[in-house]
C-alpha cells in the first residue's frame, strides 16, 4: 500500500501520539493550505499593485477597507459554526460517539445554508451606508464600493467552505481541505492577472476583476465540499434526516458557539473602527495601502501558528471528550511554548527584509513602501506575544468554553487598541506611527491576559452531553 504524504492521524494517536509530532501532523496540510490562502490575498495585492499610473493605491486601499466589512458580516455565523463544529465533532469522536458529530454537522449545514444567503443580500444593501462612514476619500469609496457589491452577492460561497474546513479538522482531517480550497485557490491565481490586468480577450476590470475571481474560486471549494458530503463515508456524511433544524439541540450549540460568534463579529466591527481611524490620518491612502500589504505578508508568517493552532484545538477537543485532562494539560504546554518560539524567530527576520518586501508588492511608490514598513518594524515588537493569545484561543475553542476568549478578544481590540491606536496618533500627533504603536501594545497586554487564562484551567471540561443527539447512545 502506498504511503500518503499527508497521513491522517486516527482517534487513538490523536489521544495518546507524541504530541508535538501529532499536532505537526494535523497542522502539516493547514500550513499548506493557508500558505495557498494567502498566496491568494498575495496575489490580489500583487496584481493590484500592477495596474497604472495612480489607480493601484487607491484599489489597494479599496480592497484594504472592504475585507473588515466582509468579516464583520460573515463574522457571527462563521464564529459560531467554526466554534460549535469544533467542540462538538471533536469531543463527540473522543467520546467515541460518531453519530452525534454526525448530527452535529448536519444542522449547522442547514443553518450555513440560510444564513449565507441572508447576510449576502444584507452585505449588499449596507455596503453603500458603512462606506461612507468609513472614508472620505472618494476614489478609495468608489473601489470598495465596486468589490464589496461583488463580495456580498457571493458570500454563501464564502460562508460554506469555512464549516467543511472546521468539520473536517476536528476529525483530525486537514488532507482533505487542503486540496478542496487548493484547487479553489489555483483557479484564483490563475484568473486574477486576466481579470484585473486585462490580459489576452479580458478587459481590465481592476478591482472587479479581482472580486469575480475570488467567487469564482470560492464557489468552486463550495461545490466540491457539498459534492464530498452528499456522497460521504463515515462522520461527515449528508443524513436528510438529521437536516432539519433541532431546537433543543440547537440551542445547545448556541451556547456554545453563541460566544464566539459575539465575539468575532464585535472583533470585525473593531477592525472596522480601525479603518476609520486609518482613513482619518492626513496620508490615509498610503496608511491603508502600506497596511494592507504588510498585513498580508504577515499572514503569510502567522501561518505555522495558525496551523497549529488547528491541531492543538482538534486533540484539546478529542482529549476532554475522552476525559483525559492531564493529556490535555500537556498539548496545552506544549503547544504553547512551540507558538511563543516560531512567532520570536518569525518576527526577527520580518524585521529584517520588512523594506523589500513591501516594495515587492508595490514598487515605485515610496509613500506606501515607508508607511508600510514602519507599520512592520514596530508591530513585530510585540508579535511573540500573539504566540499566547493564539494559544488560549486553541485551548477554549477545543473545549468549546468560548466566554473567555471573547472576553479577552473584545478587550484587545475595543480597550486597548483603538482607543491607544487613536490618542497616540491624534491627540499625542503621533500619525501612522502612533496606530502601529497602539496595536503593538494590544498585542503585549492581550497576550500577558492569555497566559493568566491558560493557567486558571477554567478549560479542563468537556461540553459534550448525552442529550446533544435525540435517541442517542454512547459506546464505553
Amino acid at each position: 500500500m502506498r504511503k500518503r504524504i499527508f497521513p491522517v492521524p486516527d482517534r487513538e494517536e490523536i489521544l495518546h501520539g507524541h504530541a508535538l509530532r501529532t499536532m505537526a501532523k494535523i497542522g502539516a496540510p493547514a500550513v499548506i493550505s493557508s500558505l495557498l490562502f494567502t498566496l491568494y490575498n498575495l496575489a490580489d495585492a500583487f496584481w493590484i499593485g500592477r495596474l497604472p499610473g495612480e489607480t493601484a493605491g487607491a484599489v489597494m486601499a479599496g480592497i484594504q477597507i472592504s475585507w473588515p466589512f466582509v468579516w464583520f458580516i460573515i463574522s457571527f455565523i462563521t464564529g459560531f459554526g467554526t466554534a460549535a463544529v469544533t467542540a462538538l465533532v471533536a469531543q463527540s469522536i473522543g467520546a467515541n460517539r460518531p453519530e452525534e458529530a454526525r448530527f452535529a454537522i448536519n444542522q449547522l449545514f442547514t443553518l450555513a445554508v440560510f444564513s449565507g444567503i441572508g447576510l449576502g443580500v444584507a452585505g449588499y444593501l449596507l455596503t453603500p451606508h458603512i462606506l461612507s462612514l468609513l472614508i472620505q476619500e472618494p476614489a478609495v469609496s468608489h473601489e470598495a464600493g465596486l468589490y464589496l457589491a461583488v463580495i456580498s452577492l457571493g458570500l454563501p460561497t464564502m460562508v460554506m467552505p469555512g464549516l467543511f474546513y472546521s468539520a473536517f479538522s476536528a476529525t483530525g482531517d486537514t488532507v482533505t481541505p487542503l486540496f478542496v480550497n487548493g484547487i479553489g485557490i489555483l483557479i484564483n491565481l490563475v484568473m486574477d492577472p486576466f481579470l484585473v490586468l486585462g490580459w489576452g480577450p479580458f478587459p481590465q476590470l481592476g478591482i472587479l476583476g479581482a472580486g469575480y475571481a475570488t467567487v469564482a474560486s470560492q464557489a468552486v471549494a463550495m461545490t466540491i465540499f457539498v459534492v464530498l458530503f452528499v456522497r460521504g463515508t463515515g462522520v461527515l456524511r449528508l443524513d436528510r434526516s438529521a437536516l432539519r433544524m433541532h431546537w433543543k439541540w440547537m440551542a445547545h450549540a448556541l451556547r456554545i458557539g453563541f460566544p464566539a460568534g459575539i465575539g468575532n463579529s464585535t472583533v470585525a466591527f473593531g477592525f472596522l473602527v480601525l479603518m476609520r481611524v486609518i482613513g482619518q490620518l492626513d496620508n490615509a491612502e498610503a496608511a491603508l495601502a502600506g497596511y494592507g500589504i504588510a498585513d498580508r505578508i504577515f499572514g503569510i508568517l502567522f501561518i505555522v501558528t495558525n496551523s497549529m493552532g488547528i491541531g492543538l484545538t482538534t486533540m484539546i477537543g478529542q482529549a476532554l471528550g475522552a476525559d483525559l485532562k492531564d493529556r490535555a494539560k500537556d498539548l496545552m504546554r506544549k503547544g504553547l511554548a512551540a507558538m511563543f518560539g516560531i512567532l520570536v524567530l518569525e518576527a526577527a527576520l520580518l524585521w529584517i527584509l520588512r523594506v523589500p518586501l513591501i516594495s515587492s508588492f508595490i514598487p515605485g511608490n515610496h509613500a506606501v513602501i515607508q508607511t508600510g514598513a514602519r507599520f512592520i518594524e514596530l508591530f513585530a515588537i510585540g508579535m511573540p506575544f500573539l504566540g499566547a493569545f493564539f494559544a488560549a484561543e486553541s485551548v477554549y475553542r477545543g473545549s468549546g468554553h468560548n466566554v473567555p476568549p471573547m472576553i479577552l478578544g473584545i478587550t484587545r481590540l475595543w480597550a486597548l487598541r483603538i482607543p491607544l491606536s487613536y490618542i497616540f496618533a491624534f491627540p499625542l500627533r503621533m500619525g501612522s506611527d502612533g496606530i502601529w504603536i497602539g496595536m503593538s501594545i494590544s498585542n503585549v497586554v492581550s497576550g500577558i491576559a492569555s497566559l493568566a487564562l491558560l493557567a486558571s484551567r477554567s478549560w479542563l471540561r468537556a461540553r459534550i452531553s448525552p442529550a446533544d443527539l435525540p435517541g442517542s447512545t454512547s459506546e464505553p
